[in-house]
Formats: structure tokens, C-alpha cells, sequence
């Protein structure tokens, strides 16, 4: 593999990493414009929230079936070659979808299938970019390589394509589509113009040992390291609830907001600002008041956020309710996602991230069924605008249960002691 970028003095980000960053903020656009356009035509062709949330559920389903899986191949192939193949599925995934929506023939049973094939490459190519980051940026680099790139996943993704995809579902709802497939290509590109092997092989490891075996060594890794585990474990419960807010959002924004296929995009480029803002300082938020503090940050805010959109009817007063919630979502990532390159093996890093992403991403196609359920079964209890609401009230609700349960467990001082003695950060 590779051999990381040495040690020492803080050394600028180079060629490797911005073609890596390019890549993945190519990818991201792609994936902000169908994001909006998917449940924004399943709209179209039905009003039914538990139907509509569907297309949420097909595209976040992978994490749950193939992230164990995509995490091996990480750790048994190289992985720049991997995250290749992966985008450029996703293209011809993607134009594959504008002929289908061109030429009318996006059902809702192709909706489906098209976004689980979305989101298989989605998993493949995400995961494999957190594994292969640290064989291009040194350890103490790591957290700014980290806030960059998260910034422009959410700055692109959400802040620049989501408006745009709102304005383009207006004019052709193959555009969205029709682009993607030209990012999704684009990404590969960059990626197979990054030079070097990022193949990894665990010492002690046979070349023909199983998958299953592969799958179960990251999982017993991960479930032995209480600090990871835990932090696996809470991003579950976090997404999931993310995730039932979601799924409905766009009936959320249609009926109670009164916005189109624009006002909507705009206010998930209004939610983004708090992502943008937290892509810049987050680093330098945790540098200054420690990971511990920081993570509590991203447990309790959300209970003041979904407590204000669950009561407004305001499109200004959600956009920045919503920006807030995704500003400490940032500082989150930051802080865990660099963790984790710091502490787990290069050989198991795949693996071990799959797994934690399980956990943390596996969830949230459960959160999409159960939060267009809630809709429905509040709705059909008491009023339509009571079920659009519930899902915010319910998300409160399970984040004061979150604080009460692992607030203690993730303090300054335990990531601390989990860090490896080397880490110029460790605990002395």
C-alpha cells in the first residue's frame, strides 16, 4: 500500500488529497441533485407518506445489507480501483434513470430500484474514501482533511445542488439525473488519476481466508473497543432518528411550509449553512473546548432544533433551526470520523469502519420506515399536520433519552485514554 505521508511538522495537503477531494465533491453533487429529485417525484406519483419514504428506505437499505460486505472488499483489494468501479456504476446507474424518468417510465417500483443501486455505490465509494484518506494525509493533518472534505460533501451536496435540483425538477426531472451520471464519472476519474497502490493485506492474514471471517474480525474489534462501540452505537440511534425526519420532509415542506420544488431546495441550502460554518471552525471548536464537550454539543442542540420546527409553520424559522442541527451534525463527524482513522489498524480500517457504519448508517433505513409510519398512524389518529409534525417531536424525545443514557461515557477524558500513546494528542 501507499506509505503515509511522513510525520513531523504540519505539511500542506497535496496533489493525492485535492484530486481525492475533487472526487468526492464531484460525487456529492450528483448525490444532492437526486437526493432532492427522487422523493420529489415520488411526490408526483403518490401523496402516501409511508410510499414516499420508501425511496428514502431503498437508498439508505445498503448500509444496512452491504456495508459489512464493502468494508472487506476495502481491506482485500486496492481501494482506489474499488472506489473506480464504484462511480462509474453509479453513472451508468444514473443514465439508465434519465432515460427512464425521459422517456416516462419512472414508476414508483423504479424509483426503488434505482436508489438501492444508488446507494450500493454510495456505500462502496463513501467507506472506502474514510479508509483511504489516511494513507494520503498525515495523523495531524487528519482532522482538517477530514473538515474539508465534509465540507464540500456538504456545502455541494446540499448547499449548491439542492437548490439547483429544485429549480431543475421545474424545467426536465431527467436533469438531475442526466448530471449525475456526468459527476458520477467525473469522480472516477479523479480517483484513477491518483497514482500509487492502496491495497492492504492484515499481517497474519490468509489471501484466501472468508469473508465471513473478514466481516467477523471487524466486528469483534469494534464491539472490544468501549469507546467506538459506543460511539457506533449512539450514531445508530441519532441517524435513525435523522433519517424518520427525513423521509417525510418533503410533505413536510409541501403542505405546511407551502414551498415548490425551489423553495424546497432552498431550505435544505439554508439547513446546510450550519454544515458550511461547521466545516470551518469545527476543527478549531474541538481543538478548543475538547472532543468531549464537542460531541455533548451534537447530543443536546438537535433537542432544541426539532422542538422549534415542530412547532413553526415558518420556512425561515426551519432553515435555521435546521442549520444549527446540521452545524453540531459536522462537529460530530469531525470529531469521530478522525478517531477512528487514528485508532483502528490500517489492515482492519475497512472492515471496522463498515462496521461502525453499520451501526451508524444501518439504522437509518429503519428511522425511514418508522418515521413515515409515525405520519401516517398520527394522521390517521388526529390530523394530517399532527403527523407531519410528529416525527420532530419524537426526534426531541430521543435525544433527551441520549444525553440521560451516554452523555457521561463520552467525555474529553475517555477519547483521550483511548487514543494510542503515540498520538501527540494522548493524555500524558
Amino acid at each position: 500500500m501507499s506509505e503515509p505521508a511522513a510525520s513531523g511538522p504540519p505539511a500542506r495537503l497535496d496533489a493525492r488529497y485535492w484530486r481525492l477531494w475533487g472526487a468526492v465533491a464531484s460525487s456529492n453533487l450528483g448525490d444532492g441533485l437526486v437526493a432532492l429529485a427522487l422523493p420529489w417525484l415520488a411526490s408526483l406519483l403518490t401523496r402516501d407518506p409511508l410510499a414516499i419514504s420508501g425511496v428514502a428506505l431503498a437508498t439508505r437499505l445498503p448500509w444496512l445489507v452491504f456495508s459489512l460486505q464493502a468494508g472487506t472488499l476495502s481491506d482485500r483489494y486496492d481501494r482506489r480501483r474499488l472506489m473506480v468501479v464504484a462511480n462509474s456504476l453509479r453513472a451508468l446507474v444514473a443514465v439508465a434513470m434519465t432515460v427512464a424518468v425521459w422517456q416516462d417510465l419512472a414508476s414508483l417500483a423504479v424509483l426503488y430500484l434505482a436508489a438501492f443501486a444508488l446507494g450500493m455505490c454510495e456505500v462502496v465509494f463513501d467507506n472506502t474514501s474514510q479508509a483511504i484518506l489516511p494513507a494520503l494525509v498525515p495523523r495531524e493533518r487528519l482532522e482538517r482533511a477530514n473538515g474539508t472534505i465534509m465540507g464540500a460533501q456538504m456545502v455541494i451536496a446540499e448547499f449548491v445542488a439542492r437548490p439547483v435540483a429544485g429549480a431543475l425538477v421545474g424545467v426536465a426531472l431527467s436533469l438531475p439525473f442526466a448530471i449525475d451520471a456526468v459527476t458520477a464519472a467525473l469522480s472516477a476519474a479523479l480517483i484513477a488519476a491518483i497514482p500509487g497502490s492502496f491495497r492492504t493485506r492484515p499481517q497474519g492474514e490468509r489471501p484466501e481466508q472468508r469473508m465471513r471471517a473478514q466481516i467477523a474480525e471487524g466486528l469483534s474489534w469494534l464491539w472490544d473497543h468501549r469507546l467506538l462501540r459506543t460511539l457506533a452505537l449512539t450514531l445508530g440511534v441519532m441517524n435513525g432518528t435523522t433519517a424518520a425526519i427525513l423521509a417525510t420532509l418533503v410533505l413536510f415542506a409541501q403542505e405546511l411550509l407551502g414551498l415548490d420544488g425551489l423553495g424546497f431546495g432552498l431550505l435544505l441550502a439554508a439547513g446546510s449553512l450550519g454544515g458550511l460554518l461547521g466545516s470551518l471552525i469545527a476543527p478549531g471548536v474541538t481543538a478548543r473546548i475538547g472532543p468531549g464537550p464537542s460531541l455533548l454539543a451534537a447530543l443536546t442542540v438537535p433537542i432544541g432544533s426539532f422542538a422549534v420546527i415542530a412547532a413553526s409553520s415558518s420556512a425561515l424559522v426551519t432553515g435555521a433551526a435546521l442549520a444549527v442541527f446540521t452545524f453540531t451534525a459536522l462537529l460530530w463527524n469531525v470529531v469521530t470520523v478522525s478517531l477512528r482513522q487514528t485508532l483502528i489498524p490500517d489492515g482492519l480500517l475497512g472492515r471496522v469502519n463498515s462496521v461502525y457504519r453499520f451501526f451508524g448508517w444501518g439504522a437509518m433505513p429503519i428511522g425511514t420506515l418508522l418515521g413515515g409510519g409515525l405520519v401516517s398512524a398520527v394522521a390517521a389518529a388526529s390530523t394530517r399536520e399532527l403527523g407531519l409534525r410528529a416525527p420532530f417531536v419524537a426526534g426531541a424525545l430521543v435525544h433527551v433519552v441520549l444525553v440521560a443514557v451516554v452523555a457521561r461515557s463520552l467525555t474529553t477524558t475517555a477519547i483521550r485514554a483511548a487514543r494510542p500513546p503515540q498520538d501527540p494528542d494522548a493524555a500524558s
